[in-house]
C-alpha cells in the first residue's frame, strides 16, 4: 500500500473543435509537430505487438478481440496481450516499449496518457508520447466502503459524510481512501466525490494507492475505509459480504469516459496500417461485448486466470446491469451499467480528455500553465477513429470532439471551451 501527496505521487510503486484553452506552452518543451494522416488500410507493417491490460472487466474489448479472433481477422495475427500487475506496471512497461521488453499499447486509465506525454509520471522524466485511439468503455465503475460504515449509509449524496470522517480521524486513525493510480480515473471519482461532499481530499483524508486486484484483500484486512476501482472487485466485495457499494460510477457523472486504448505514438507513426487494424478490430469487439446475447460469454472468458482472475459470479451480474449495492438497495437494467460501443461509449471525445487534464491540473499532478488544447489535440487521435469506423462500415460516428457541457451529480457543470471558469468555480483544489 502507498501513501502520496501531490509532491510525491510520482515515487509511488516501481462544443464541437473549437478552443479547449488554457494556459501557455505544453508543459516543458514537447514537440507540437502536425500529426502526419494515417496511411490507407493498405498491409500491415507488422502483425506483430504487445499490449497490457489490467485485471478488470473494461479490459474486455482487448481480451474479445484476440479470443474471438477479431485481431486475426483484421491481419493481426501476432497480438501478444500481457497482463499487468498495477497501473504503475503498465506505465513503466509503456516507457520501455515493445522493443526493450515493455509494451507497445494498453488498456489504460485516460489520465495517464496525457501524464506519461508530459513525462509528469516518467521514470526517466522525459515526455513518452501517447496517442489515445478509442474509448474502452464508460461508466461501470464503483465506490465502496467497509462494511463497519453501513450505518453511515454513504451514497452518491452524503450529507453526513465530512462528520463521519471527521469522527474517524479524532480516534487518530485518519480515514483512508484507496485509488488506482494517482491522477487516474479513480482517483479523480473519489476526489471529486468526497469534494462535492465538503471533504477537502487533501486534508481530510489519507488517499492510498492500491492496485485493482488487490483491493478487496486490502479491505479484508481493515488498511482502508473506502476505496474506488473497476469490475469485478466492487461485486466481489459485495459477495464476500465485506462492504457495500456506496455508488455507481456513473451517478457521479452519467456516461462519463474511462479506460481509453492507447498506443505509444512512434509505434503509431510506424505502423500506420497495423494501428488502424488493431483499431478496427478493437471497435468490432466492443460491438460483440455490448450485445447481450453475449454477455454470459464474455463473463465466462474475462473469468480466466489468464485474464480477470474472478468468478463468473463476480463479472456477470453488473455486466447486465444488476447491481446489489450490499446495503438493501438492488437494481436491475442499472442506466450506469458499463458500456463498450453504444451511445458513443467508443469514441474519444476531447471534450472528455480536456476534462481529465483540467481535473489533473486541478489535484496538482499537471501545471497550470498546460495548454490544455494543444496537449489533447497532440494525444487524442479521434480522426483515426473515425478513419477505422468508415473502414468497419459504421455509420455511429459522431460529427464533432465535443459531446456539450457535462453536468455531473451536484449540478456542477464541464464546458470544454472554458475550463477556467470551472477550475475557479471550485472549492477544493490543489491549484491556488
Amino acid at each position: 500500500m502507498t501513501h502520496f501527496s501531490r509532491r510525491q505521487f510520482l515515487l509511488c510503486s516501481t462544443a464541437g473543435t473549437t478552443a479547449f484553452g488554457l494556459g501557455l506552452g505544453l508543459v516543458g518543451s514537447m514537440a507540437l509537430a502536425p500529426i502526419p494522416a494515417l496511411a490507407a488500410p493498405g498491409k500491415a507493417e507488422t502483425t506483430e505487438v504487445d499490449l497490457g491490460f489490467i485485471a478488470l472487466t473494461d479490459a474486455a474489448p482487448l481480451i474479445i478481440a484476440k479470443e474471438k479472433g477479431f485481431f486475426a481477422k483484421e491481419g493481426m495475427t501476432g497480438v501478444n496481450l500481457k497482463k499487468q500487475t498495477s497501473w504503475a506496471v503498465t506505465r513503466d512497461n509503456l516507457e520501455l516499449g515493445g522493443g526493450r521488453g515493455g509494451i507497445d499499447g494498453a488498456h489504460l486509465l485516460t489520465p495517464m496518457a496525457y501524464l506519461l506525454t508530459t513525462g509528469a509520471i516518467a521514470k526517466s522524466r522525459q515526455p513518452v508520447p501517447i496517442s489515445i485511439l478509442a474509448r474502452l468503455n464508460t461508466q461501470g465503475q464503483g465506490l465502496s466502503a467497509s462494511k463497519a460504515f453501513l450505518p453511515a449509509k454513504f451514497k452518491v449524496k452524503s450529507a453526513n459524510l465530512e462528520s463521519v470522517i471527521d469522527k474517524k480521524n479524532k480516534t487518530g486513525d485518519k480515514f483512508k481512501a484507496a485509488v488506482t493510480f494517482p491522477g487516474g480515473t479513480h482517483d479523480l471519482w473519489m476526489r471529486y466525490w468526497l469534494a462535492a461532499n465538503g471533504v477537502d481530499p487533501n486534508k481530510d483524508v489519507d488517499i492510498v494507492v492500491i492496485p485493482p486486484p488487490q483491493m478487496v484483500a486490502n479491505m479484508q484486512s481493515n488498511t482502508m475505509d473506502v476505496f474506488c476501482v473497476g469490475e469485478p472487485w466492487n461485486e466481489r466485495l459485495v459477495n464476500k459480504k465485506l462492504g457495500y457499494t456506496v455508488l455507481q460510477t456513473g451517478e457521479i457523472w452519467k456516461q462519463h469516459p474511462e479506460k481509453a486504448f492507447s498506443m505509444r505514438s512512434d509505434w503509431v507513426k510506424k505502423n500506420p496500417n497495423a494501428s488502424l487494424r488493431l483499431l478496427m478490430a478493437v471497435q468490432q469487439a466492443q460491438k460483440w461485448a455490448d450485445n447481450p446475447a453475449n454477455t454470459k460469454e464474455l463473463a465466462t472468458i474475462l473469468a480466466q486466470d489468464k485474464y480477470v482472475k474472478a468468478s463468473v459470479d463476480d463479472l456477470l451480474p453488473r455486466l447486465q446491469g444488476t447491481v446489489d449495492y450490499g446495503d438493501g438497495r438492488k437494481v436491475t437494467n442499472s442506466p450506469y451499467k458499463m458500456l463498450f460501443f453504444q451511445s458513443n461509449a467508443s469514441f474519444p471525445y476531447k471534450s472528455h480528455d480536456t476534462w481529465f487534464v483540467t481535473e489533473n491540473i486541478r489535484w496538482g499532478y499537471l501545471p497550470k500553465t498546460t495548454n490544455i488544447k494543444a496537449l489533447v489535440a497532440k494525444v487524442n487521435r479521434s480522426d483515426l477513429w473515425r478513419k477505422a469506423a468508415k473502414e468497419n462500415g459504421y455509420k455511429e460516428i459522431p460529427s464533432g470532439d465535443s459531446r456539450g457541457v457535462e453536468v455531473f451529480f451536484d449540478g456542477v457543470k464541464f464546458d470544454a471551451n472554458n475550463p477556467q471558469a470551472y477550475l475557479k468555480a471550485l472549492k477544493f483544489k490543489a491549484l491556488q
